[in-house]
């Protein structure tokens, strides 16, 4: 029998794949996903679109430098930034920690999302946790000492962040930028929800790095993101994209849906309505979190009490995530995606019931 563990590199052995729960729930709140479908009438205008989509060819490089100039135009991107394109935000990150040295050490506020330090496990990268307050705001002056600390340093900021919801100060976020020696990579994937952003700052910070998904605001079947940076970075990361990694018809739909951004604005606005009714719910019940994405953190008790809590839950049809295990200061803590009025009102009774 031969001996797998001789091939496979150390970071990949010591971690598990990232895990999706089996199962159709009959409310679904556990994934930060739109609850919202498109309307029919949009839908067939889509089907519509995609017609005459070459599916036997490759993607022509026209397609994508159409849909970059595109999204320059949509989001007002300053003259100087470039975009790349990826199979979602995710494969986008994983290019960046290819194109980075191996000798630069990637840095983040934690508790975050879970793929920037497990990325760079998998990579083999050198990975430091600078730990929130426990309110879970920023901590400029600990980050700072880090990443003196660490230079060169590769920084991931979620903004807002994941899993917290916390949008953390614009002023806090310009004092990393002034910093040399590291490349500050902003992660706006819950930008629809927060109506915040540093996409503005591209042009006066050259190491400023923005990433934004299709996924949150309504597509995440689509497993479409891009990237916005200054041409220096964005051309280096672009040699480690495979080729062809977004295909005909993501790019198709991704044009479609660029025509249709009041659509989802809509549904955004319906989502941080429903938002602000979940927090004063859960607020009269457990200890929750102000967020500026579409999910709310509360805490039920200690990580015992939590997962009492997710399986009575679970009986009732209703998945929300236990991010008990992900850091000692979520312990206790779950996590709920803003669903329909409906599926919120059924999460809140089940709750009170588990509760």
């Amino acid at each position: 029998m031969i001996d797998i563990g001789r091939y496979i590199a150390a970071g990949v052995r010591g971690h598990s794949a990232y895990h999706v729960p089996p199962g159709e729930p009959a409310v679904k709140l556990d994934a930060m996903e739109n609850p919202y479908r498109l309307p029919l009438e949009v839908r067939d205008r889509w089907l519509h679109a995609l017609r005459d989509v070459a599916l036997n060819r490759y993607p022509a490089p026209g397609e994508y430098e159409r849909l970059k100039e595109r999204l320059a135009r949509t989001f007002d991107l300053p003259p100087t930034a470039r975009v790349l394109l990826g199979n979602g935000s995710d494969e986008i990150l994983q290019s960046m920690f290819l194109a980075t040295s191996p000798e630069v050490t990637v840095v983040a506020p934690t508790p975050t999302f879970v793929m920037y330090e497990q990325i760079a496990a998998l990579l083999g990268r050198r990975f430091v946790g600078v730990p929130l307050s426990p309110d879970f705001r920023l901590d400029v002056e600990a980050l700072k000492t880090a990443l003196t600390r660490h230079a060169p340093a590769l920084v991931f900021l979620a903004y807002p962040n994941n899993p917290t919801g916390t949008l953390y100060e614009r002023a806090e976020v310009e004092a990393l930028l002034a910093l040399e020696d590291a490349l500050i990579v902003v992660d706006e994937a819950y930008y629809p929800f927060a109506r915040a952003s540093v996409i503005d700052r591209l042009g006066a910070h050259p190491q400023l790095l923005v990433v934004r998904t299709f996924s949150k605001q309504g597509l995440a079947g689509l497993r479409f993101g891009w990237l916005a940076g200054d041409a220096a970075w964005i051309d280096e990361i672009d040699k480690v994209r495979l080729p062809y990694n977004v295909s005909t018809l993501a790019v198709a739909t991704a044009e479609f849906a660029l025509d249709y951004q009041d659509v989802f604005e809509a549904q955004a606005q319906r989502i941080r309505d429903e938002r602000e009714r979940l927090y004063e719910a859960l607020a009269r019940r457990v200890t929750v979190w102000p967020s500026a994405a579409n999910f709310l953190l509360f805490r039920v008790g200690d990580r015992a009490r939590a997962a009492d809590v997710l399986a009575v839950l679970k009986e009732r049809g209703i998945w929300v995530k236990d991010l008990s295990a992900q850091s000692p200061a979520l312990a206790g803590c779950l996590r709920v995606t803003v669903g329909t009025p409906e599926e919120n009102s059924a999460f809140l009774a089940a709750l009170s019931q588990a509760l």
